[in-house]
């Protein structure tokens, strides 16, 4: 049985998380900035900037997510942190209008990406991430974690590249509920972690 353990994302273990955002999908191009970014900045930054803007976030600190290990080797990521430091969230329609929680609310934190290598799909580390960043929002002042999840159940095509929201199914198992449903296959969801 591997040994999984679960980390912040602090700034010597950069070259952890960029293991972990690139073993497949999306990670490698966003480096976890789209939340952070508003559309038009996104649009005019490369790989790179991004790159160098994650460097920032995780050198200056709170942690902005997690680190997956799989027998010491980076294996996952998860976004966790509060709501008004991933400003995309607030900007974007079927979220902003579907959450039952003020946006300038600061004891609301969004669970909003996941990534785990090719190679450790499937093996449960989704499931490890969410309940290691549950605890972790609890133990840094969270009231509120809400999160954007896919209902694969609606859409079972789709593309693992679109599937970094994570899937309901895991959400519900952690004890989320769905609090709207703003498209058939895109829901919002809470926990109350006080």
């Amino acid at each position: 049985m591997p040994t999984v353990t679960i980390e912040p994302a602090t700034s010597d273990r950069f070259d952890d998380a960029q293991h972990a955002l690139t073993g497949g999908g999306d990670g490698r191009s966003c480096q976890c900035q789209w939340w952070t970014l508003t559309n038009a900045e996104w649009q005019k930054t490369s790989q790179a900037e991004r790159q160098e803007l994650l460097r920032h976030e995780v050198t200056a600190g709170p942690p902005p997510a997690l680190i997956a290990y799989v027998d010491g080797e980076a294996a996952g990521w998860v976004r966790i942190g509060p709501r008004t430091s991933q400003i995309r969230i607030a900007r974007t329609r079927i979220i902003n209008e579907s959450t039952r929680e003020p946006l300038e609310d600061e004891s609301v934190w969004a669970v909003s990406c996941f990534v785990v290598r090719k190679e450790h799909r499937g093996s449960g580390l989704t499931a490890r991430l969410l309940a290691a960043a549950v605890d972790f929002a609890r133990e840094n002042g969270a009231r509120l974690i809400e999160a954007y999840p896919v209902d694969t159940s609606e859409s079972p095509k789709k593309p693992s590249n679109e599937l970094y929201y994570g899937v309901l199914s895991t959400f519900r198992d952690a004890g989320f509920v769905e609090v709207a449903r703003p498209k058939p296959d895109r829901v919002v969801v809470a926990l109350d972690v006080t």
